[in-house]
């Protein structure tokens, strides 16, 4: 079990971010245990046909035999969004010491793969070298696996954070953590990650705890060393809906009374979501789901909050009922 001991300041600088280093690296746990990632199938069938196979050796070496990942691959986030390459500046600029540390962690007690003998070599240089060709091997992997899918994986996960500061803010903290997972606990300022393989306390000490959902974590996952600040990924929510064929409306009263593009839109609108993403999944263009959002809104089944540029939609109680019912 890890713990996180928060204070009120702690609490206070509790924060989500998204971090797209970490979906490339967590989606590296799915390519070397697919049994635990079902849902991603699809997505690792079409990758695995996409890699270059010189890679290969270096990515795998990347994630130790228990699934753990390098603290120093999965950096905390500094601010909401950041770019990947701001995260792989961040990878370059590590003391080597760290990169040490933290790559024997992941594959503790096993010893390194040949990949990363390197850094057992005399001096800072080769560890220097195998930053360098991290971050391009990083780069080149996120072109082919992620960043062809990443606009709808961002807008999952914007949904996922959208969903949990709605949690926080009818609950308060209780609720936020108590709904992240069966695994987390949180009491008396403790925040508690059972059946984790470690066994540590990571005090706060005013530096905030990172909240990180994760469509590549089949379990919360806290940074493996108790030197790290305190940063959570988790799972988040919608993982099932990216690969998902598009929805066909079925025959119902519903679709009788709404039709059927309408009836398709309120059942999607269980969770917050953008025009050009349900455009996305119905297959239209978002001029035409704008306006039968318009519809739908003006009827009191789905409301509307602006977040930045974008205004997401959600079913309203009497949208639920309905859709529910039918």
């Amino acid at each position: 079990m890890i713990s996180f001991l928060l204070d009120v300041d702690d609490l206070a600088d509790t924060r989500f971010a998204i971090s797209p280093l970490r979906e490339a690296m967590g989606s590296l746990r799915a390519l070397r245990a697919p049994a635990l990632y079902p849902l991603h199938t699809p997505w690792r069938r079409s990758v695995l046909d996409r890699l270059d196979p010189a890679d290969g050796p270096l990515l795998r070496a990347l994630v130790g035999p228990t699934l753990a990942l390098p603290d120093f691959l999965t950096p905390r986030p500094t601010t909401f969004a950041p770019t990947l390459e701001d995260q792989l500046a961040v990878v370059r600029a590590t003391p080597p010491d760290l990169v040490r540390r933290d790559l024997r962690a992941a594959h503790a007690p096993h010893p390194l793969p040949d990949a990363l003998r390197q850094i057992t070599a005399p001096g800072d240089a080769p560890v220097a070298e195998l930053l360098e060709e991290l971050s391009d091997l990083l780069r080149r992997y996120w072109e082919s696996a992620i960043g062809p899918d990443w606009p709808r994986m961002r807008l999952v996960l914007e949904a996922d954070i959208t969903h949990r500061a709605r949690q926080l803010a009818m609950g308060g903290a209780q609720l936020l953590f108590s709904d992240l997972h069966r695994n987390v606990r949180w009491r008396d300022g403790v925040l508690r990650v059972e059946q984790m393989i470690g066994w540590h306390e990571v005090d706060g000490s005013g530096r905030g705890l990172r909240l990180v959902p994760s469509l590549f974590a089949h379990k919360p996952a806290p940074p493996v060393s108790a030197a790290e600040p305190p940063m959570l990924a988790y799972p988040g929510r919608g993982a099932a809906t990216l690969w998902e064929p598009r929805p066909e409306p079925g025959a119902s009263a519903l679709t009788a009374l709404l039709g059927a593009p309408r009836t398709t839109l309120l059942r999607l609108l269980a969770e917050p979501l953008p025009t050009v993403e349900l455009a996305r999944r119905l297959g239209v263009t978002p001029s035409a789901v704008s306006q039968h959002l318009k519809v739908l809104h003006a009827t009191g089944l789905v409301t509307r909050a602006r977040d930045g540029r974008r205004v997401l939609y959600r079913r309203t109680e009497l949208g639920d009922r309905l859709a529910d019912g039918a």
